[in-house]
């Protein structure tokens, strides 16, 4: 089992998502070929009703402390409960933060 069939695993067994969306950005950054070091997770849930957003967020990673440990370097996250996800779905629009540790690109340019 790779690591995203892994975080998809246990994300789906914790949090019985309405809606997941788990994207592989590691081609993006400085890492070799393969790679699954970096993420992008949009995370919906009842699970995290009467929840705050900081709260929602330590309970994924917390969830995903064994793979942040075996190397996944960099998660984004979306949590939202369903009513919230019923609000924006339609004009959602998540990137990512840029990692600063450089893309492949910047550092071909150096």
């Amino acid at each position: 089992m790779n690591r995203a069939q892994s975080i998809e695993q246990k994300i789906q067994q914790a949090f019985q998502p309405t809606h997941l969306e788990l994207v592989n950005e590691s081609h993006q950054h400085s890492v070799g070929p393969n790679a699954e070091t970096h993420f992008r997770l949009v995370l919906v849930s009842p699970f995290f009703n009467g929840k705050s957003r900081i709260q929602r967020q330590r309970d994924v990673m917390d969830l995903l402390a064994e793979e942040r440990s075996a190397g996944l370097h960099a998660l984004t996250l979306r949590v939202m409960t369903p009513d919230e996800w019923n609000q924006v779905k339609d004009e959602f629009e998540m990137v990512s933060p840029a990692c600063h540790g450089g893309s492949k690109n910047e550092k071909r340019t150096k």
